[in-house]
């Protein structure tokens, strides 16, 4: 099972107690200031979670798996996560 936002916003309005319309909101607006400060290149970092950081790709050489055709794949940015010591330590059941 994988977490989605409307599942998000279902545990956020019974946590919370608030109504599942407002419980949205909180998540949409949260997710919102996540994408918008990646976009302009910040990282985000949530203590006891993790990181979250843009970083830049390379132009690099590829291959058309269906036909062997050698390709140039674009220059792109990415968005990677890395986890805290505090939640691996929790995934692994760690103390």
């Amino acid at each position: 099972m994988s977490l989605t936002k409307a599942t998000l916003s279902d545990i956020v309005s019974e946590r919370l107690g608030v109504s599942k319309i407002e419980a949205v909101d909180y998540v949409e607006h949260v997710i919102e200031i996540i994408k918008e400060t990646l976009e302009s290149g910040e990282s985000v970092k949530v203590s006891g979670f993790g990181n979250f950081q843009v970083k830049s790709k390379s132009p690099r050489r590829g291959r058309n798996p269906q036909t062997g055709d050698d390709l140039t794949i674009d220059a792109r940015k990415v968005v990677s996560f890395k986890a805290s010591t505090l939640l691996r330590n929790h995934i692994n059941d760690e103390e």
